[in-house]
């Protein structure tokens, strides 16, 4: 029986889900991979734990009493950079894309498969422990710096927050700045597999790294649109 996720030890999930049943059996599906498991059950709680305890991932249900999961990923993306997974009942676009902008790394539809779920936590966890990509080096573009050792960002010396994904997107855009990416060679760059969800989750990360670098989204001096082809990182932010 496998009992890690794609070698990579010890991964910590706080699972926030107010079905018993079906926490209990994913919980157990997932610990027998190697994943260990703390169940919450309301949003509040889940809220409180994830910001009181640091864990590899948050798994997330959108239906939750007290406070929406939604509302959870959202505060908790304000003050952690923690990979958040929201699961929801919901399958229509829209809500997921609700999901990634309040801040989830990944969303999956239920009823989902254990094994799929097991597959997303390896994924989000593997960008965000820096595994995923060329061997670790800092990477500068302009005022931008990039280092896989320490995860951090910096534009001019002020530090970016940034989720594993957001991570992931810019040490690719920033090993390759000054040339144009396509959303297909960003995905198989940042995760080295072709996830679906994480392609059609890249141009809502986009906006959220131009937000978070503090680029004007109309007028992009730093990461710049390329209309019909996809994205470009400046090697210097244009006027």
């Amino acid at each position: 029986m496998l009992r890690d996720v794609s070698s990579e030890p010890n991964i910590t999930a706080l699972l926030v889900e107010d079905d018993v049943r079906l926490a209990r059996l994913t919980a157990e599906y997932l610990q027998s991979h190697g994943v260990l498991v703390t169940h919450i059950t309301t949003g509040p709680q889940g809220l409180q734990e994830a910001l009181k305890t640091r864990y590899d991932v948050v798994l997330l249900d959108v239906m939750l009493p007290g406070k929406g999961g939604f509302e959870v990923c959202r505060e908790l993306r304000q003050r952690s950079d923690v990979p958040i997974i929201v699961l929801t009942a919901r399958g229509e676009e829209a809500d997921r894309v609700l999901g990634l902008e309040t801040g989830a790394d990944d969303y999956l539809a239920k009823p989902f498969s254990s094994r799929e779920l097991l597959a997303r936590i390896s994924a989000v966890v593997r960008r965000a422990r820096g595994r995923v990509g060329p061997p670790l080096r800092v990477v500068r573009a302009g005022e931008l710096v990039v280092d896989p050792g320490s995860h951090r960002v910096t534009l001019g010396g002020r530090e970016i927050p940034r989720t594993g994904d957001e991570f992931s997107l810019l040490r690719v855009l920033a090993e390759r700045a000054g040339r144009v990416l396509s959303r297909e060679q960003l995905m198989e760059l940042a995760t080295g597999t072709s996830e679906e969800s994480f392609d059609r989750a890249i141009d809502v990360h986009i906006s959220r790294i131009r937000q978070k670098l503090g680029d004007d989204p109309k007028r992009p001096r730093v990461l710049k649109t390329i209309r019909g082809v996809g994205y470009l990182l400046a090697t210097e932010p244009s006027e």
